[in-house]
């Protein structure tokens, strides 16, 4: 099991940087049977000791590596949550140790938090990220993924209200977006599941799907592109089009550029940084 395993692990990192250091407690074997109270009482110390140390030294990896074993519990609480998930359990632990040690490098027991409480949201964000970002069949943009969670709360609240399926311009309502922002959050959702290629096509010859698709067409992303950039460029002023079809299409130099319009060479690589910058941001 990937716990077992993490314990050894953590044994092999412990014993790779000797005993560790001398003021410091051993583990014992069996932490599963360590009451929580020892657990949080040994948590501290070894956060105190953890602040006095330098970070990439022996005595460092021990104590963080120690922190790590000690607080698995935690970890397999967070993801006892998602067990219901079409995912191994075991995957959705070692996801839960990176967001462990993420609450680990960010503790800050000065602030009088106790670490559980800290670590507990760390952890179970990191679980719910990993959910988000490789569930689904076809990445969409996380607006899209969060939308798509709003929709479906949104549809069965009012499913219910209703006592029928809610429209696009009642859903909209109810989540105080646009008719547009349904459409498209509910056209996402269609990228959350995938079918299969193999599967034989309506027509009669039952040919698998992947015999009756096109090839992609390179051309296409070339003028999807055009078209974003052209739409972006006319969003800005007259004088930024001028100085980037000065320098883009006229291939000046910024010198050049300055003495066309009056202005200095470090005046124009300030427009043209700004303006690539916005163009950048609209095209992403």
């Amino acid at each position: 099991m990937l716990v077992e395993a993490a314990h050894r692990v953590s044994l092999e990192l412990r014993a790779d940087t000797a005993a560790g250091p001398a003021d410091l407690p051993e583990l014992p074997s069996d932490l599963s049977a360590m009451p929580v109270a020892d657990v949080r009482t040994l948590t501290d110390v070894l956060f105190a000791r953890l602040r006095g140390l330098e970070e990439g030294t022996k005595d460092y990896s021990y104590v963080r590596n120690s922190l790590v074993e000690l607080n698995m519990g935690l970890v397999r609480h967070a993801a006892s949550r998602f067990a219901h998930r079409s995912e191994p359990l075991d995957d959705i632990v070692q996801v839960g140790v990176v967001g462990l040690i993420k609450a680990i490098n960010r503790f800050e027991p000065e602030r009088g938090l106790e670490f559980v409480t800290f670590a507990l949201p760390t952890v179970t964000g990191e679980i719910k990220r990993h959910f988000r970002d490789t569930s689904w069949a076809v990445h969409v943009p996380r607006r899209l993924q969060e939308l798509r969670l709003q929709l479906a709360r949104a549809t069965d609240l009012l499913q219910q209200q209703l006592d029928r399926e809610p429209t696009t311009a009642e859903l909209a309502a109810h989540l105080g977006i646009s008719t547009a922002d349904v459409v498209e959050g509910q056209v996402a959702t269609n990228a959350y599941t995938a079918g299969t290629l193999e599967a034989p096509s309506a027509e009669e010859d039952d040919n698998p799907l992947h015999d009756r698709l096109g090839q992609p067409e390179p051309e296409l992303e070339k003028i999807e592109n055009i078209l974003s950039l052209k739409r972006a460029v006319a969003d800005l002023s007259e004088r930024d089009r001028t100085i980037l079809r000065l320098r883009f299409v006229e291939e000046l130099t910024q010198q050049q550029i300055g003495e066309r319009i009056g202005v200095s060479q470090m005046q124009v690589s300030r427009v043209l940084t700004r303006i690539l910058s916005v163009l950048r941001e609209e095209l992403t």
